[in-house]
């Protein structure tokens, strides 16, 4: 951060300032602070002895009547106040502009001063125009400076070393933070650093630099320059590398937090693919098993239904052994078996693939949880908004941005910043009747009950669908028939948001914020009830009907199905709802303006594709990589159609909160149910017979129990792994304290941001309340000074005035 910048206020001689006065050094605190306590008990034994008291007076007529205003009256040509002479010393000398000032302000009074000496200077005649008698003798000249100009030099000198002194960041940093112009900064910069050029100098003339140094510098200077190259390169394969910005400059943080909230899906997925494929997918692909008898050929209907030949790949739980991998060995000579350790380290499948699913729900269990946190503390820190938007016009301009593009990108994003910022007046309106209060709860109540009964008769068509799956013969056997539940689940999760949006225009809700919160909140309840009947459909039903078949790849087989489908409607619906839309807005209904971006719908989209995403790690290990490709797509589709197909809101809003929001629903709601339906699959639910690595249990669970019986006749050497496995993971009591301590974390993280919300608005009253001292201060001391120069003024027009102008009873003429 750069350094605040430091003002000095130059004040400017008086006659009345004795010659050769000297201010103290800033650097003698305690001097500074006896000179400031001393000239205010001056002050105030001057006002005792004079029997002014401290208090604000009413103007008087004359000009002595406007010295003696108060301060708040005596404003300049632009409405600044105007101070005497005095209290500008005053303001000179108090502590906040003398204790702790920086180099960089000694060094502005030092660059004020030589100014004035060299307009004094300037006003001397030039010696060719002097004649040459007149001309003083250089003989004669004493050579001797002024002793103002050996002073701060000598300070020169002292600042010169002590930035000598440090390091190449450090001075950097404080010359940043000085307020001087760039050319005093160059010249303090390369005398800080002559003592090492002159040492340089003195090498280099004892000899030429060998060729062995100058290969070293080179190849330094290649591999440096090399790698600015390689993280130009990675930077520029981001997808966001650009567009965040131009999309926030011209849209606004509300549709940018939809942006950003699927880059940090992008990497979630990206955390959660890593182990799977290090410890399941890449082992089982290096030891594949036996392939079946028959394997149907591929038609590229696979695509879409995830069947056919997918169902034998690493794609799906069934592919996986139960077997103990191991290296082969060769055949010996004699025809012989292997020996057990020839075999090399054997590898428990089903152990790697139960671990390293837990392992990684769990490793991202913990990012969302301190994603949720960090979030949450950023959002909710409380900032000064008096002055908010001064700080956005005067101090928002990059000016090291210097090409044409980027500084039009800035141009509107500033702009942008203004009009959220300003829309907040806009929302403050009066008190409103309360027959309108009434009015406007029925309004809410009627759209909320159709709202609920439209997501009630989605639920019943739902489950109604799937219960006459389950029943049609021969339903599992085509592959066109598969896309039928995912079909009408997906034209239901369309079609229900545009009748959400077209009861939300009866609502009219002041706060466009409160209306995104409004539709994502019924949007989430309609895509949570409808996965909870899936899930119901999967693990309560469908595994009853598939006993012997391998259920896990159906129900593998069936969130891929979801996601595929899921991502065809969302182009579906961006194609339709958004260009389709706006030519026909623009050529039919003649309108200039575009539509806007559904932030709640697209967001809902998001979290409801993460949702099936971890639903279906445990039987399809590789939709999280599908998931990454579809999110990449999805990235440049809805970008490309912002820019061509949306306009921004019409109701700026500042999406302050929203990343927050958005990290919640997606822990909250969306990560723990599928924990829930993980965890109840893992330990009560029975596996396939015939597939998977856990064909042979009676619970997925059960692996880490035979590994643990296999360790105890082992020997005493791994004794402690049982231990574990047994008072850590088989006892419940471990787990619900990791949850409690998980819960324990969120509470005090939001705890401790209310208590910094807290402290931050008692630290912003108390520097007001010091503000409103010193202004208070400064108007006493100005009428304490403005009475001692008035009663001055009195006593010398009385000194000057003859005594017979007065009469007796000492009034005027």
């Amino acid at each position: 951060m750069a350094q605040p910048p430091v003002f000095v206020l130059s004040v400017p001689e008086t006659p009345d300032d004795p010659e050769g006065s000297q201010e103290p050094s800033p650097y003698d605190e305690s001097e500074v602070h006896d000179s400031f306590y001393q000239l205010i008990q001056e002050q105030s034994r001057w006002a005792a002895e004079e029997g002014l008291e401290l208090q604000q007076r009413e103007p008087g007529p004359g000009a002595l009547g406007a010295l003696g205003d108060d301060h708040q009256a005596l404003l300049g040509p632009e409405g600044v106040p105007v101070h005497s002479m005095a209290t500008l010393r005053i303001l000179a000398s108090m502590p906040s502009r003398t204790i702790g000032r920086s180099r960089g302000a000694i060094l502005s009074q030092l660059y004020n001063r030589t100014v004035r000496l060299r307009r004094r200077a300037a006003r001397r005649p030039q010696l060719r125009d002097v004649g040459r008698s007149a001309r003083p003798s250089l003989r004669l000249y004493d050579l001797e400076l002024d002793p103002l100009v050996l002073e701060e030099e000598e300070k020169r000198v002292l600042l010169v070393k002590e930035l000598q002194g440090l390091t190449v960041a450090q001075r950097d940093h404080v010359l940043r933070g000085m307020p001087l112009s760039l050319a005093e900064k160059r010249c303090l910069r390369e005398e800080s650093r002559t003592p090492r050029g002159k040492r340089r100098a003195r090498q280099g003339g004892r000899g030429l630099p060998s060729c062995c140094s100058q290969l070293q510098d080179s190849c330094v200077l290649a591999l440096h320059n090399l790698g600015l190259v390689l993280l130009s390169g990675l930077q520029a394969l981001k997808p966001w590398r650009y567009a965040l910005k131009r999309i926030g400059g011209q849209f606004g943080s509300s549709v940018l937090s939809y942006f950003l909230f699927l880059k940090t899906l992008l990497a979630f997925n990206a955390l959660l693919l890593l182990p799977l494929l290090a410890f399941i997918v890449g082992v089982q692909a290096a030891f594949p098993p036996a392939p079946p008898a028959s394997v149907p050929a591929f038609t590229g209907l696979e695509l879409l239904t995830g069947g056919g030949r997918f169902a034998h790949t690493v794609l799906y739980y069934g592919y996986y052994s139960n077997a103990t991998l191991s290296q082969p060995c060769a055949s010996p000579p004699d025809g012989g078996q292997c020996p057990p350790e020839a075999g090399g380290l054997p590898y428990n499948m089903p152990l790697a693939y139960l671990f390293t699913v837990g392992v990684a729900f769990f490793i991202t269990c913990i990012t969302l949880v301190y994603s949720m946190s960090r979030s949450f503390g950023e959002s909710y820190r409380v900032g000064s908004t008096s002055g908010v938007h001064a700080i956005s016009v005067f101090c928002s301009w990059d000016y090291k941005v210097t090409q044409k593009w980027a500084s039009r990108l800035q141009h509107d994003n500033i702009r942008t910043q203004l009009k959220e910022l300003l829309a907040v007046w806009q929302l403050r309106r009066g008190p409103r009747s309360m027959c309108w209060r009434l009015r406007r709860v029925a309004v809410l109540g009627l759209v909320w009950l159709l709202c609920l009964g439209i997501t009630l008769g989605c639920t019943v068509a739902v489950y109604s669908f799937s219960e006459l799956m389950i029943k049609s013969p021969g339903s599992t056997e085509r592959e066109g028939a598969l896309l039928a539940l995912p079909l009408v689940v997906c034209l239901l999760n369309l079609g229900a948001p545009y009748l959400y949006r077209g009861l939300a225009a009866l609502e009219r809700h002041d706060s466009p914020v409160l209306e995104v919160y409004v539709a994502i909140c019924r949007n989430l309840i309609l895509k949570m009830v409808t996965l909870g009947i899936l899930c119901y459909h999967w693990l309560g039903r469908r595994v009853g009907t598939l006993r012997d078949q391998c259920w896990e790849n159906f129900v593998g087989q069936e969130l891929y199905r979801l996601m595929v489908m899921d991502f065809l409607f969302t182009l579906l619906d961006t194609l339709f709802g958004e260009l389709v839309w706006r030519l026909i807005s623009e050529r039919t209904l003649k309108r200039r303006g575009k539509p806007e971006f559904d932030i709640a719908g697209n967001v809902l989209e998001l979290i409801y594709g993460q949702t099936l995403t971890w639903l279906g790690v445990l039987f399809s290990p590789l939709l999280p990589a599908m998931q990454i490709i579809k999110l990449l797509l999805l990235f440049y589709v809805k970008k490309t159609s912002l820019m061509a197909n949306c306009q921004a809101p019409r109701r700026p809003w500042k999406a302050s909160h929203m990343s927050t929001v958005f990290i919640s629903l997606l822990c909250f709601p969306s990560f723990l149910g599928a924990a829930i339906f993980l965890c109840y699959a893992v330990w009560q639910v029975k596996p396939s017979s015939i597939c998977g690595p856990f064909r042979t249990l009676d619970t997925m669970y059960e692996a880490g129990k035979v590994w643990v019986r296999h360790l105890e006749r082992a020997g005493p050497r791994v004794s402690w792994l049982p231990w574990i496995h047994r008072y850590l993971l088989e006892n419940t009591f471990p787990i619900y304290l990791v949850s409690a301590l998980l819960l324990a974390v969120i509470y005090l993280n939001i705890q401790v941001v209310k208590g910094q919300r807290k402290v931050i608005c008692l630290l912003k009253e108390q520097i007001s309340n010091e503000g409103e001292d010193k202004i208070f201060l400064i108007n006493k001391l100005q009428s304490v000074y403005e009475r001692k120069e008035r009663s001055r003024v009195g006593r010398t027009e009385a000194a000057v005035m003859p005594p017979a102008l007065f009469t007796d009873d000492g009034d005027t003429w």
